[in-house]
């Protein structure tokens, strides 16, 4: 059967960005290009997912080839320097009206969503439901009036960094073999942005957070913590996975992880080739089941983003994921689980 899929993290908004003039073509009616269409999330049962904005690092000339490197471990890569608010807030206003017009033009088959009525309604009558995320704060300002200006456009996630820092907080370093616990942890203002996201009922998330920005969170957060798109260290060692610490943490709070699809982040060797079979992805599912219980697991494809497995693909693919994870022992409750609900309940204690 197609499953009903709830995906925790994409990034086609940075292709309509880099090709505004094609966006009909992306998103309406698909190139056969990319890993996310219109056309293509109806077939793959694609129900419901976040939509990230995120702001692309200046090119350098002489940067490295991060794909050969990530893809010939070990390597540790460079973060780029810190983006300030005012460059990055055109880009971030612009991947928001994308997403807003992504929604227009679907003429009823896609809905931004700000509230748990319009979401579960989404899941019931088959509008394809999107969630404005921001994925690093770079558009935000210090002192927040930024924050309320996104929201009320419909900002509902947000993650403080990607990877690269910003005056909020400190990211991982894109390195394998490594460990999360990279540097410095929220700074005043990280601070107040936490409070801040509670009190709009904006969710935070942990995914690219180093380890000790990710203790802050836990320390200062009355929502549940959220990695939307992160997977199990003890399985891949990379300084983007969550050790068992950090997923009892999670687990406590009645939290949620979302499996990256990135092969990076699944394979045990950290290597980027996306010629691999179904073992380390399940390897990884049945880990975070194991560590955070069956209520706190779901998917965070990093589609648009990311090298994926070659039997997933694209959107299309999510039908064989989900028959290699029945095949695997997964019966029709704990599916439904995995699939869709438990990122309604995590928006549901959210959100409120």
């Amino acid at each position: 059967m197609v499953w009903q899929v709830f995906d925790g993290h994409n990034d086609l908004l940075l292709r309509l960005l880099q090709a505004p003039e094609r966006r009909e073509a992306i998103w309406l009616t698909g190139e056969g290009k990319g890993h996310l269409d219109l056309p293509r999330m109806k077939q793959g049962g694609f129900a419901a997912g976040f939509f990230a904005i995120y702001i692309p690092s200046p090119s350098a000339h002489d940067a490295p080839d991060t794909m050969a490197l990530m893809d010939a471990p070990p390597y540790a890569l460079p973060l780029p320097e810190l983006i300030d608010h005012a460059s990055a807030q055109p880009v971030a206003l612009a991947m928001a009206a994308h997403l807003l017009w992504m929604e227009r033009s679907s003429q009823g088959g896609f809905r931004v969503v700000r509230d748990m009525a319009a979401l579960r309604e989404c899941l019931a009558t088959g509008t394809i439901a999107g969630i404005m995320h921001m994925e690093g704060a770079e558009a935000i300002d210090e002192g927040l009036d930024a924050l309320h200006a996104f929201h009320a456009l419909g900002l509902r996630s947000l993650g403080p960094v990607w990877s690269r820092p910003t005056i909020f907080g400190h990211g991982v370093p894109f390195q394998f073999p490594g460990q999360p616990d990279t540097g410095p942890g929220l700074t005043d203002a990280g601070k107040r942005l936490v409070r801040e996201c509670n009190r709009l009922g904006i969710m935070i998330d942990l995914s690219h957070l180093n380890e000790a920005g990710f203790n802050d969170v836990a320390a200062l957060s009355d929502a549940p913590l959220v990695a939307t798109h992160s997977n199990a260290w003890a399985i891949t060692p990379s300084t983007r996975n969550l050790t068992d610490r950090q997923l009892a943490m999670i687990r406590d709070s009645r939290g949620m992880v979302g499996l990256n699809f990135a092969t990076v982040f699944l394979r045990e060797d950290g290597r980027q080739n996306p010629a691999m079979g179904w073992d380390p992805v399940l390897r990884h599912l049945d880990h975070l089941i194991d560590k955070l219980g069956e209520d706190h697991v779901g998917l965070g494809s990093d589609f648009d983003g990311a090298t994926v497995p070659e039997g997933i693909g694209d959107a299309t693919g999510l039908p064989r994921l989900t028959a290699a994870m029945e095949a695997h022992g997964y019966g029709a409750a704990l599916m439904k689980k995995l699939t869709c609900d438990n990122w309604v309940g995590v928006l549901g204690r959210t959100w409120g």
